[in-house]
């Protein structure tokens, strides 16, 4: 049997589409998209003769033109207008500028949209099911049958379950599908509910955090306005958020208008981003984890110089200060008494947080009156803050600043926080059975859960029971590169999955030999999502569906999840509950007729009318998150416990946590600048999410890799103290691990701070050392203590210039 091994091409030379392989056929041959070379790093060819001639061909070639989009887990679910002609993707275009709708922009295609074709066309993709045939994490598989490895799955799935109980298996989070209503990973679920359970998880690892922290000054987690609200918002202040690179649903058009309106946009980030370049009339770096800091002190210059909304405090919050507190609370509680320093002796004056956060005092200062001044303002916080260990925290700490302002419930305004628009619609997604097991972990638990169960407890985020019954024992990772990728503290991870006693079987099915694939038992072949059907969702407060239709037919072996999981099924003696008799393209057909009966008023077309429309864009009203609470509190409370905004949550008070406070104010994080930690390690590593890749999605396109080199960024003053020049090899490293990869030495990035783009796939050498530029060989598992999430941007590293031996 050939085998496979990672960062090599598969033996069988015939299948990689290249004119010096005989037996390839003109059709294959475009299909490989002339990109010849082997992951990760992608060289192209030089164009040839035959790639002339194959042009000409489809050029001349009937073709019809179908608008679609991904289902990755990406925000933009942008306009992307695919090229079929003779069953081949001949092209990427995207929506004419004649052809947007005001009331609702699909974005046009960004560079990640326009590379679809050579990600799906690439010859190192996926081609056969195999199995694993050497130590586990080694990369070593052969090719096996479609029944064999159907039957290895259905065998172990039957022998675990008996051995260890339902709550064995586990189903992990698959990024590269989670766009979409209808999935590999959602019908995994469905299939392990018909036959037992499965033990859950939950957390969003994007914005868990902050979607946890909200509801404690609100009552509820979506405190987000549609973006139409904002057209004549003086003032945004962008915390953390980079939409421009993120591509976050259709915010660019909205921010790109008010700009062009006279909107004054303020980016607070540590790094100059392509956000603060596009939009920003004024960029404020400060250190990471010190948000709360700078938004004490903000808040102390407010109330200070008497700048806060006094008849909208009194009327809708509590806990401001001492005579608006909730009972059984001592003294000096408050937040007034808090930044004035009654309790600790402390005022958080801006001098206080110039030491702290390293923003200037007069900057501080600065900030607080034209944010408290600028009528309406809005105060719009990222995601990346809150993926910090005091990220519950920072979020929480936006709420406030808002409610002090006046910018909660009012057109223009902005109530900051999760951010996320209750008006927005979704599609029904697959019938899910109950789960008969009832308790569940946070994500952030996994590891421990299979290494250990019998130290998970609810002190770390177990749900349901006082204790779990059993290890994770099987696995599966549907088209999801977080196992020995995006998981924090990469090392400790790889260790549990290399150790064959703690996790039995383990299933990855993706699109290509990612460094998660490689410690598979079973590894599939998935199909990219225009060899599939599915409906296209989007992130924020953008609010449209788009059919993502399949488009091609898949070739060599490959399978999507839905046909193979059908294969089980039947194995298991389930299949007909399990398929209800459905194919891909009727259980499509299925939700959407679903979803047309859960919103009459929205007036869908049917499921053969959205086949020549292609889209559906609701209609909805402008919309300002606790309008109603605003206008009308009497009849319309904040759902908290006190029906006000909470600025002191008495619920977080009873806590008793030091790092949850019930106002939500500064405290020094774990590997924060104020950290011991500090003086071995004295730099702060960020990542940030590319334009290139939705996370380690389309790591391996070639096109993409041009688009934006992995490297380290680093302030000129930090890099002259390490000896560092442009382009020289550094080494980053922690207790936790070693990455090295080029200096980018930029003033882009604030001193203190070094910064690498997320995503990049992991490349340990024999020691290793990662020379992919993973960030996450170097984060933190430390979960946060209120959500239980994640907070890997909160990590400390030093940084040398490699020195090579020879």
């Amino acid at each position: 049997m050939p085998l496979f091994f990672w960062g090599y091409g598969m033996s069988e030379h015939e299948n990689i589409g290249d004119s010096r392989f005989p037996g390839v056929t003109r059709r294959g041959f475009l299909k490989a998209g002339s990109a010849l070379a082997t992951l990760p790093f992608v060289l192209t060819r030089p164009a040839t003769a035959a790639d002339n001639d194959i042009s000409e061909t489809a050029e001349a070639t009937a073709e019809r033109v179908v608008q679609t989009c991904s289902t990755f887990d990406c925000g933009g679910k942008c306009d992307i207008r695919a090229h079929v002609a003779d069953g081949v993707i001949t092209q990427i275009t995207t929506r004419p500028d004649n052809e947007l709708d005001p009331d609702m922009p699909i974005m046009r295609a960004c560079v990640r949209g326009r590379s679809y074709r050579k990600f799906i066309y690439h010859p190192d993709r996926l081609k056969y099911p195999m199995k694993r045939v050497g130590k586990r994490g080694e990369g070593k598989f052969e090719r096996i049958s479609w029944d064999e490895a159907t039957t290895l799955i259905a065998s172990n799935l039957k022998r675990i379950t008996a051995q260890y109980g339902p709550e064995s298996r586990f189903v992990h989070v698959g990024t590269a599908v989670s766009g979409g209503t209808f999935s590999g990973d959602k019908m995994m679920r469905r299939l392990l509910n018909l036959t037992g359970g499965y033990l859950e998880s939950y957390h969003s690892v994007s914005m868990g955090n902050t979607a946890a922290a909200t509801p404690y000054t609100y009552g509820v987690a979506a405190s987000g306005n549609s973006l139409d609200t904002l057209m004549e918002t003086k003032l945004v202040i962008l915390w953390g958020h980079n939409p421009t690179e993120t591509i976050f649903g259709h915010t660019n058009h909205y921010f790109q208008q008010m700009k062009q309106n006279g909107t004054r946009f303020i980016v607070v980030d540590p790094r100059y981003s392509d956000t603060v370049s596009s939009l920003a009339d004024e960029w404020i770096p400060l250190l990471p984890s010190t948000d709360n800091a700078l938004m004490d002190a903000m808040m102390y210059v407010i109330i200070s110089e008497n700048l806060h909304d006094k008849a909208f405090i009194e009327r809708y919050t509590i806990g401001f200060d001492e005579a608006s507190m909730p009972q059984g609370v001592p003294a000096n509680e408050s937040l007034v008494a808090y930044l004035m320093g009654d309790k600790d002796g402390v005022v958080k004056t801006p001098q206080w947080a110039e030491k702290i956060t390293h923003v200037p005092a007069q900057t501080i200062r600065q900030l607080a009156r034209d944010y408290a001044t600028t009528k309406p303002a809005a105060l719009i916080q990222g995601w990346g803050p809150q993926r910090h260990n005091c990220g519950e925290r920072t979020a929480r700490g936006s709420t406030l600043l808002a409610t002090l302002t006046g910018n909660v419930g009012v057109k223009g305004g902005w109530a900051a926080g999760y951010g996320g628009c209750a008006n927005r619609k979704f599609a029904a997604g697959p019938e899910m059975p109950e789960n008969p097991v009832k308790e569940s972990i946070s994500v952030m638990n996994w590891v421990q859960a299979a290494d250990d169960a019998s130290k998970v407890t609810q002190e770390d985020g177990l749900k349901g029971r006082d204790k779990l019954k059993s290890n994770i024992r099987i696995l599966f990772s549907l088209a999801g590169n977080y196992l020995a990728n995006q998981n924090p503290d990469l090392q400790q991870a790889v260790k549990v999955l290399e150790d064959e006693s703690k996790i039995e079987f383990i299933v990855v099915s993706d699109l290509y030999m990612t460094p998660s694939a490689r410690y598979a038992d079973i590894l599939l072949p998935e199909t990219s999502f225009m060899e599939r059907w599915n409906i296209g969702e989007t992130w924020g407060t953008a609010s449209y569906l788009v059919l993502s239709e399949k488009l091609i037919e898949p070739e060599f072996e490959r399978r999507s999840d839905y046909d193979w999981q059908r294969e089980v099924a039947a194995k298991l003696g389930i299949e007909p509950q399990f398929s209800e008799g459905r194919t891909e393209k009727q259980w499509i057909e299925h939700i959407w007729e679903q979803t047309r009966l859960s919103m009459p008023d929205e007036h869908l077309p049917t499921f053969s009318e959205l086949q020549k429309k292609r889209k559906h864009l609701f209609k909805s009203k402008p919309y300002v998150a606790f309008e109603d609470n605003i206008r009308d509190p009497q009849n319309n409370p904040f759902p908290t416990p006190s029906g006000k905004i909470e600025i002191f949550s008495k619920r977080l008070y009873d806590m008793k946590h030091p790092e949850i406070p019930a106002l939500s104010h500064y405290v020094p994080a774990h590997e924060g600048p104020e950290d011991e930690l500090a003086k071995q390690f004295p730099l702060q590593l960020i990542t940030w999410k590319g334009k290139n890749r939705a996370n380690s999605t389309q790591y391996a396109n070639p096109w993409l890799q041009e688009v934006q080199v992995q490297k380290l960024w680093i302030n000129p003053q930090d890099a002259e103290k390490r000896g560092i020049r442009q382009g020289d090899i550094v080494r980053i490293h922690n207790l936790r691990g070693v990455c090295q990869v080029p200096a980018e030495v930029t003033v882009r990035i604030m001193p203190g701070v070094v910064a690498m783009q997320a995503g990049a796939w992991w490349q340990p050498d024999a020691d290793g050392v990662d020379h992919g530029g993973c960030p996450n060989v170097l984060s933190s598992a430390r979960i946060t203590p209120l959500a239980k999430g994640n907070s890997h941007q909160t990590m400390l590293v030093e940084v040398a210039k490699y020195e090579s031996a020879v």
